[in-house]
Formats: C-alpha cells, sequence, structure tokens
C-alpha cells in the first residue's frame, strides 16, 4: 500500500549536530568584508579577532575577569589543552555520558596516565552529580552531542570548591544558560549553535584556573600549539586576538556573521527561546507517537541542542539497520541530511535543535519521520 507523502518539506534540511545549520539569514556575499590575504597580526586582522572575542563575551555574559581565548583544532584542540595544561597537580574526577567525554576519560588516564576516579553513566542517562567531589579537579561534558543528555543545572559544584572544573560546552554554549560561577574551563566551537565554520575552537578561564596555570607546572612536555604560559606568566595575547597559530580570516567574519544575528535575535535569552522551542516541537511529536522515544530518560536532562531518539517497535528486529533506512529514506527525499545517530551511540536519529534551526522546518520534518517510519515497516513485511 502506498504511503502518502507528508504535504510541507523543510526549506532547510540541514539537521546535522556538526557543523550545524547556517543561521537562517547567511549568505556568502555578506562575508565579502573578511580581510583575505591579509595577516591575522596585522591591525584589521587583530580587530576582527578581538572582536569575536568580546562578542562572545557579551552575548554569553562571560564575566569580565575571565579570559577567552580562540585556539586551534575546534573543541577538541580546546579541552586537550586544558588537560595537558591543568591537570595532575591534584586529584582528577573524569564523568561520563556519551562517546566525547568517554574520550576525555582515555586521554586523561591512558595518555596522561593519571589515576583518576571515572564515573560513566549509559547512553540516555547520566552520573549521580550529588557523589562528585568537586575539592578535585572534574572534567565532564555539558550537553552530550551523541547522547541528548545534558547537566540540568550546575548546584553540585561548590561555590569555595578546591579542584577546578573543565567542562567541554561545545553543544550548550549559545544555547544554555551556563553558570560561570562554577565552571573555571569552559571549551566550545564555532560549528555548533552558532552553525559557524570548523576547526577554531574557543577556552575560556576563570581567574582560579589562570592562578594554576601560573603556579603549576605538568610533569609532561607540552608541544607549542598547547602552551598557554611562558616564563610561569599567562600569554595574555592569546586572550587578545594573538591566536596560537594562524586562523582563518574567513571562518572570523562568518563567526562574526554570527555573532550580529544573535544580537537581533534577543541575545543568549533568544537563542535559548529557539532551541527550547525546536526541541520542544520533538517532545510533544515523541509524546504523541508510541514508536518513538527519546533516548535522555529524564526530562530534566533532555538537551534542547543534540536531541536524539530511538525507535520502540516490536515488529523492528535489527535496530542499527532500519534506524540507517530510515535515515537514508529522508536524506533521499531532501528532506532531512546528516541525523542518523552517532557511530558509537544507541541506534536512532539524532536532530540538531539549535538555534539557527527554525522551528517551522522541524515541525515540516516530523510528518517525514512518521512517513519513513512507516514505509520502511511495510517494507518489512514484504517478502525478501
Amino acid at each position: 500500500m502506498a504511503i502518502d507523502y507528508p504535504a510541507t518539506r523543510p526549506a532547510n534540511p540541514r539537521f546535522s549536530s556538526g557543523p550545524c545549520a547556517k543561521i537562517p539569514t547567511f549568505d556568502l556575499s555578506k562575508l565579502s568584508g573578511a580581510p583575505l590575504g591579509r595577516s591575522h597580526r596585522a591591525a584589521v586582522g587583530k580587530e576582527r579577532l578581538k572582536s569575536a572575542i568580546e562578542g562572545t563575551r557579551e552575548i554569553l555574559g562571560i564575566p569580565a575577569d575571565y579570559r577567552i581565548g580562540i585556539v586551534p583544532a575546534s573543541d577538541t584542540g580546546a579541552v586537550e589543552m586544558a588537560l595537558w595544561n591543568l591537570l595532575g597537580e591534584r586529584p582528577v574526577e573524569m564523568l561520563a555520558w556519551e562517546s566525547f567525554g568517554a574520550g576525555w576519560v582515555t586521554d586523561v588516564v591512558k595518555q596522561l596516565k593519571l589515576d583518576a576516579v571515572v564515573r560513566d553513566a549509559p547512553y540516555g542517562e547520566i552520573v549521580n552529580l550529588a557523589e562528585v567531589d568537586t575539592d578535585k579537579d572534574v572534567v565532564f561534558t555539558w550537553n552530550g552531542t551523541t547522547s541528548g543528555v545534558r547537566v540540568p543545572n550546575g548546584d553540585w559544584i561548590k561555590p569555595d570548591r578546591d579542584g577546578l572544573t573543565i567542562c567541554d560546552a561545545t553543544s550548550a554554549a549559545f544555547a544554555q544558560d551556563l553558570p560561570w560561577d562554577k565552571l573555571d574551563v569552559t571549551t566550545f566551537s564555532w560549528q555548533k549553535v552558532l552553525g559557524g565554520e570548523a576547526a577554531h575552537g574557543m577556552i575560556v578561564l576563570s581567574p582560579r584556573a589562570v592562578a594554576r596555570l601560573e603556579s603549576y607546572t605538568p610533569a609532561w612536555p607540552l608541544p607549542k600549539i598547547f602552551r598557554l604560559t611562558k616564563g610561569g606568566k599567562l600569554i595574555e595575547g592569546i586572550f587578545e586576538g594573538a591566536t596560537i597559530n594562524t586562523p582563518s580570516m574567513l571562518a572570523v567574519e562568518d563567526y562574526l556573521l554570527a555573532l550580529d544575528w544573535a544580537r537581533t535575535n534577543g541575545g543568549l535569552k533568544g537563542l535559548i527561546a529557539r532551541a527550547d522551542a525546536n526541541a520542544g516541537a520533538i517532545a510533544t511529536f515523541v509524546a504523541a507517537t508510541p514508536w518513538l522515544e527519546n533516548l535522555a530518560q529524564d526530562p530534566a536532562t533532555r538537551s534542547n541542542t543534540s536531541v536524539c531518539l530511538k525507535f520502540a517497535d516490536a515488529r523492528i528486529t535489527d535496530g542499527a539497520g532500519f534506524a540507517k533506512a530510515v535515515a537514508k529514506r529522508l536524506e533521499a527525499e531532501g528532506v532531512a541530511y546528516d541525523i542518523g545517530a552517532y557511530r558509537d551511540a544507541p541506534a536512532g536519529l539524532r536532530i540538531w535543535c539549535g538555534g539557527t534551526v527554525e522551528t517551522s522546518d522541524i515541525e515540516a520534518l516530523l510528518p517525514w519521520i512518521d512517513w519513513a517510519f512507516q514505509s520502511e515497516i511495510e517494507a518489512l513485511s514484504q517478502p525478501a
């Protein structure tokens, strides 16, 4: 039996969780002012980089005494920079509830060879944050991009802690209200919530983190690309736009464009509202759909950016194959690109809901998910 196509298609079918959808008003011509072919150390380059740093501070509400730096290798580079520079001075706790958090555990335990306490939870769950000792250094992911689970708040982090909190916030920044007084090192990349281009990371340091950098020297050598201090003092230029290596001025211009768009759309509150509306549309659909579930079990820890779903139907015997077939149908119809679950995550779908995605596109996508599901279920009943 032929299954009718939904009446409406998303205007923008890009729901990838990284690189994410560009801002709705994006046009390449808007980057024409980028100082291409100029040194990033020239006055015009320094001005653009400084604007990116201060625009980030403005929109995210980062305290004036926190340092913000643009660093190489996206969020991964920023996290690695923090781990290699700061850990080893005191005991460490590693928290993991998805693949990237598990990756940081591997780096700390197997590469830095630190005897860390490891707390982990399966996909869809989160560790018991009340058990975490923040007098130790704590490394965690605020929003699990591959699991759709996020930290609900920072209440579990002591204000008078002795340790540092090192937070990978790449799928949370610009979509969730981060408690800066509870975060000592925060990292993210341009390619996530603001839909910037890849390869550039951001690292935000509290005064406590700066004090650690200036008073502690790790036992291991640091490659040049990771070094944040010289002669026991912070390299202040990194946090004023003098990047460690050469940035793409085209990517910088693109990030500045996204920051401008964020300003005109209500700043951080507006971006959070857009992400909440997107995730809310999916939540309403899931609540009315018996064969679909949110991978994140507790509503309090469900992400409003990387929404991860799983199929729940007894007729499905090959979960991974079925989910891939659904995603393939949606891509072939041009209604959803790149929404298959992350390779290490449970089989299902992952739909990016950050602020650059229009709620109308999410709403247009949902009937297509129903169409693709029903089409694949019907295919299962056909003789081989």
